[in-house]
């Protein structure tokens, strides 16, 4: 295997857009990296550029020591799987697995060898005289992938590889390829759209706003601690709750004046958050989780200052939680970067902001435990956990007083072995 390298790297079609600026970036050896982010962001030229697929405007690509910019795709040592399979549905999972193998004249015996260690990694070993016509979904998928595999390259790119997959079969495939990257070892970039996809299989994410690296990180720093507004808005499933407060001092403390209420910041809190004082006396943009919000009625005795107040529009019972979605009187924050999140996941849901926004008034959801009588139409205190409250100024919409670098240092690779 190897490690990738991204120095500077830049694309500009021959229509002067440009897709990719400034990217810089490494992938370690064995390292599992997801680029994610809405679509039209440039992670898949990124991935095109890897491959060979792309030329390279600017900037250096590096497969483990070798700059790759003019080298042909075949002998880039890498493997690719795409989300339309791309199979040869007259041969049988056996062929389809072992063809590059026989384009590359490689011998018979070892062909076997590697395709049978292939169907064993991907459990489909019984499958091997079937031809894909006769094969579910997640089968012909491991197919796609088992052809990849037997290549034995030093570096494996997935574009969209469950895209075609209905919601259960995404589920599992997560965590198969997953299970498979652990078990190969594999250097592996993985480019989806679907931010619980890059939750959950990738040993760091790369987070993309319009070809530009916005952060780098394990998925439950970039959870945690969002470098700005679009980060926040476009991870989290339900998404961060975004509304303006004004940042007061009060008593030894900091506290957020929010729909008619008063926040009190932990010391916490604002000690892990240098420069929060600096914004004392001016409107701010205030991040909260769906699950920093409880019904105060569950939530048992809640220290002064950690209440919010407003009226239940509907509610979703899932079955282990119920989200409850609260009116609250606070504008919501609507800058470009929520504009640019909202606009991929649903248009409409730019135009409801903006009404909430003229009426000053912000609907958020809570997280809330099975036993909420929450109501539509019914008011409702909420206990808030202070301790994890983001921070935003609106002006550079950067996070406030968070210290760590836009992309952090690619996994070591001690924890990569374990």
């Amino acid at each position: 295997m190897a490690s990738v390298s991204f120095a500077g790297v830049g694309k500009v079609y021959r229509d002067g857009t440009r897709a990719l600026s400034d990217f810089d970036l490494d992938v370690a050896d064995g390292e599992f990296m997801v680029f994610v982010g809405p679509s039209g962001c440039g992670k898949t030229t990124a991935l095109r550029m890897v491959a060979g697929l792309e030329d390279i405007t600017e900037g250096e690509v590096r497969i483990g020591e070798r700059v790759v910019n003019g080298l042909h795709p075949r002998h880039r040592d890498i493997a690719m799987v795409f989300q339309n399979y791309a199979l040869y549905p007259h041969m049988s999972v056996y062929r389809n697995i072992a063809f590059a193998l026989k384009v590359r004249k490689t011998p018979p015996e070892e062909i076997k060898r590697r395709v049978e260690e292939a169907a064993r990694i991907l459990g489909l070993t019984t499958e091997l005289k079937r031809k894909p016509g006769q094969l579910s979904g997640g089968q012909r998928q491991r197919v796609a992938m088992g052809r990849a595999i037997v290549r034995h390259p030093q570096v494996f790119l997935m574009d969209e590889p469950l895209s075609n997959l209905d919601a259960k079969l995404r589920v599992q495939m997560r965590a198969e390829i997953a299970r498979i990257q652990r078990e190969l070892g594999a250097t592996t970039i993985y480019v989806t759209h679907d931010q619980v996809e890059a939750m959950t299989m990738g040993d760091r994410v790369a987070v993309l706003r319009k070809g530009q690296l916005q952060q780098v990180d394990s998925p439950q720093e970039v959870y945690d601690r969002p470098a700005n507004l679009f980060v926040a808005s476009f991870i989290g499933s339900p998404e961060m709750n975004l509304v303006e407060a004004r940042l007061e001092r009060g008593g030894d403390g900091l506290v957020c004046h929010v729909a008619g209420r008063e926040l009190r910041l932990p010391p916490e809190l604002v000690h892990a958050r240098p420069g929060l004082e600096a914004y004392a006396g001016g409107t701010i943009g205030l991040g909260i989780r769906p699950e920093q919000l409880e019904d105060a009625a569950l939530a048992g005795d809640a220290p002064a200052g950690s209440m919010l107040g407003g009226r239940v529009v509907t509610t979703e019972l899932l079955g282990s939680e119920l989200l409850a979605h609260v009116e609250l009187e606070a504008p919501p924050v609507l800058t470009q970067e929520v504009r640019e999140v909202l606009e991929d996941v649903d248009r409409s849901r730019v135009a409801d902001l903006e009404s909430e926004a003229r009426a000053r008034r912000t609907v958020v959801i809570g997280r809330f435990g099975i036993g909420s009588d929450a109501r539509a139409g019914e008011s409702i205190e909420m206990r808030v956990d202070a301790r994890r409250l983001h921070f935003f100024d609106l002006a550079s919409e950067a996070a406030i007083g968070v210290e760590r670098a836009a992309v952090a240092d690619p996994v070591p690779a001690a924890r990569l072995e374990a």
